[in-house]
């Protein structure tokens, strides 16, 4: 290491220091992470609380999963609104 760590470590902070690092909002804590003794115990990001959606696997073919995809962000709600469609059309739910 080609640093001079006694000189870093003796700088002192000041106020104006610290006035270019934006201060962290609750919205950020939000979407973090929780990890307690490096054990990750609350992912930030997914499904907010409440909601009714479920994970599974489902093979779809490719053809269908490439041409949802072609029409951008959202396609896998897209894709669930079809089935949604398809399955009140067929009197399989109300």
């Amino acid at each position: 290491m080609q640093s001079d760590l006694a000189k870093s470590d003796a700088r002192v902070l000041t106020a104006q220091d610290y006035d270019e690092i934006p201060e962290l909002e609750d919205s950020f804590f939000e979407k973090a992470d929780q990890h307690v003794n490096g054990v990750l115990v609350k992912r930030g990001r997914g499904r907010p609380l409440g909601s009714n959606k479920e994970q599974m696997n489902l093979r779809i073919d490719r053809d269908v999963i490439a041409a949802y995809r072609l029409q951008g962000e959202g396609w896998q709600t897209r894709m669930n609104d079809a089935l949604r469609d398809y399955a009140k059309s067929h009197g399989l739910m109300r």
